[in-house]
């Protein structure tokens, strides 16, 4: 059977076209069951309808074919030549669309299994996510994990990205955004600093000490974020040294080579063991979180489910205050 394609059909020409497109299909699945199941019976119950469906739907299939596609006796059915054909071409496509539909399903019940690709910020990714992975593979050994470390936001689409994790709630409202820890900012400084040159007094007393700058992925100098009188404000201050690797950054406030506002997952166990200390605590910003984010709640794959919940119960359990 050839097909051939004209414009877009309009009105009744359109209607003709997709209730043939339906006779056809219904009737490939009613001869399809006929033949699996080896009986008209057999497959109406296989397909949950009467034997008359079934019957009705063959005979127009074989009406729009203009042949004869099963030899029907009252104690057998067989398939003519023309229907051996027919089922011969059939075969290989409804195989197919079975193991497809198997797979999906195995997907669902079986463990979870797949590729899965995660994009995360440079600094928590390198020190909080990617530690992660080895216990993630070992309770999911059929899932491959490809993760990206990358501070410009990530592209779901474009990039076939799963699963992002970024500093701070991304603007696109159609990204399901799920805030795993606060995430604090907190100025740093080493004892030694502080003894040299002082703690800040305010905010805009930082002009008067040494600061270390960060210039991200896209080249632009961050900003410091603080929270003043309720209301954020964002500074640039002038900085004896700007760094493009935050563990640079990180490491000259050690050295006490300056200050600089660092995430507090950064400086956690330095802040602990006292080889640094904060400044301008009551200015810190309260509302800003590291997000997980995804592209859908619906028909969530189960690859994405389980890492969703194993990043999230391991991320909330570590002491990054």
């Amino acid at each position: 059977m050839t097909l051939h394609f004209h414009d877009k059909p309009q009105g009744d020409a359109a209607d003709s076209l997709a209730s043939s497109f339906t006779a056809s299909y219904t009737g490939v699945i009613a001869f399809i069951a006929v033949v699996t199941e080896g009986s008209f019976a057999r497959a109406a119950d296989r397909l949950g309808v009467c034997r008359s469906a079934i019957s009705r739907n063959v005979q127009k299939l074989e009406d729009q074919l203009d042949a004869r596609l099963f030899l029907r006796t009252t104690r057998s059915t067989s398939l003519t030549r023309e229907g051996e054909l027919f089922y011969a071409n059939c075969h290989p496509g409804v195989q197919r669309i079975t193991q497809a539909l198997e797979d999906m399903r195995e997907l669902r019940a079986g463990p979870p299994r797949g590729h899965l690709r995660i994009n995360a910020s440079t600094g928590f990714g390198r020190q909080i996510v990617a530690p992660l992975l080895a216990g993630f593979c070992e309770c999911y050994p059929e899932i491959s994990l490809d993760l990206q470390l990358d501070d410009r936001p990530a592209g779901f689409t474009a990039d076939r990205v799963d699963i992002a994790i970024r500093d701070g709630r991304p603007e696109d409202s159609e990204v399901v955004a799920k805030r795993l820890v606060p995430m604090q900012l907190l100025v740093c400084a080493s004892p030694a600093y502080i003894q040299r040159y002082g703690t800040p007094k305010n905010v805009d007393d930082l002009a008067n000490h040494i600061c270390i700058n960060f210039r991200n992925s896209s080249g632009r100098v961050t900003d410091w974020e603080f929270n003043v009188d309720g209301q954020r404000r964002r500074v640039s201050p002038p900085s004896i040294c700007t760094f493009n690797d935050m563990g640079l950054v990180h490491q000259g406030v050690r050295d006490g080579f300056g200050i600089a506002q660092l995430a507090g997952f950064q400086v956690a166990s330095d802040l602990r063991n006292g080889q640094l200390v904060t400044c301008l605590e009551s200015s810190a910003p309260e509302d800003r979180g590291h997000y997980l984010c995804y592209q859908s709640r619906l028909h969530l794959p189960a690859r994405i489910r389980v890492f969703i919940d194993y990043v999230t119960e391991a991320v909330r359990a570590l002491d990054l205050k």
